[in-house]
């Protein structure tokens, strides 16, 4: 059956939990924008606490599939769902789930840094507690705002400019500070679709490291077309290439240094190497 946000599952019986060392289940997930199917039958195990890369050529589904872990994809007008996403316990899928809870819980950054424009850099970080109504004084606002800026490796560069403009920043201050503002409401998991790609080398480098040291807290699935950037910052590979009727589906997911070094298959092994894609 396709789910919209209109028709979901009626609930005949409690859903099965991802097991602890689980930090998102995908379980046959295929996705349509209106009648194009664009990701087919995905099932995939995100370990927790370590940074998953999602590889492969453009148009494959990758970026689809990070925003249906999230529920970002039924924004879309037309668009539509199938299959399971378990977070922890949590279905997020299933009946009565509420979508802007789910996306409080999956962060996500995306590929263009995109800090609210009338807001200030204190205000970006705040927006997320503050739509979900946390209740909070100043000085506990502040120091979420200070505690989320220095996990972004941000507070240093911003703390004497708190109050003006987000989009004032150089474009790498700007991406981590749409990373400080996605970590505001504590997620247990964080997207990242291409994080890096606008970014020049050093503030390229700065979120590979940023992305080392925040896995420690926060499971990440990053989406990439840097081969050598997955290969750096991932401890878990999923591949996916678009067959040809176009749908988007998962090829080979194993251990980062496998993927690389010792693929099953042969389309992984070709893709790596740069011969198609």
């Amino acid at each position: 059956m396709i789910r919209t946000m209109e028709t979901r599952r009626a609930a005949p019986e409690p859903p099965t939990a991802a097991p602890p060392e689980t930090a998102v289940r995908i379980e046959d997930l295929s996705a349509w924008y209106g009648s194009a199917q664009a990701v087919g039958e995905v099932s995939l195990e995100l370990p927790r606490g370590a940074v998953t890369a999602i590889i492969g050529p453009s148009g494959c589904g990758k970026s689809t599939l990070l925003r249906c872990i999230n529920r970002m994809h039924e924004t879309t007008p037309g668009a539509r769902v199938a299959g399971q996403v378990f977070l922890d316990a949590l279905d997020i899928y299933w009946a009565g789930v509420d979508a802007v809870e789910v996306r409080s819980m999956v962060g996500m950054v995306f590929q263009k840094p995109n800090p609210f424009p009338m807001m200030s850099v204190y205000d970006n970080v705040a927006a997320g507690p503050r739509l979900r109504g946390w209740k909070m004084d100043r000085k506990t606002m502040d120091e979420l705002v200070e505690r989320n800026l220095r996990r972004a490796a941000l507070w240093d560069e911003v703390k004497d400019r708190l109050h003006r403009s987000g989009s004032a920043l150089s474009g790498g201050q700007q991406q981590r500070l749409c990373i400080a503002r996605a970590l505001a409401t504590d997620p247990s998991v964080l997207l990242m679709d291409e994080p890096a790609s606008a970014l020049d080398p050093i503030a390229t480098y700065k979120i590979e490291e940023l992305v080392r040291e925040l896995a420690v807290d926060v499971t990440i699935v990053i989406v990439t077309h840097n081969m050598q950037q997955a290969s750096r910052v991932s401890q878990r590979t999923a591949f996916m290439l678009a067959a040809e009727d176009g749908v988007g589906r998962l090829v080979e997911f194993g251990r980062t240094d496998d993927i690389f070094t010792n693929p099953r298959d042969s389309r992984t092994e070709a893709y790596i190497t740069g011969r198609f894609g």
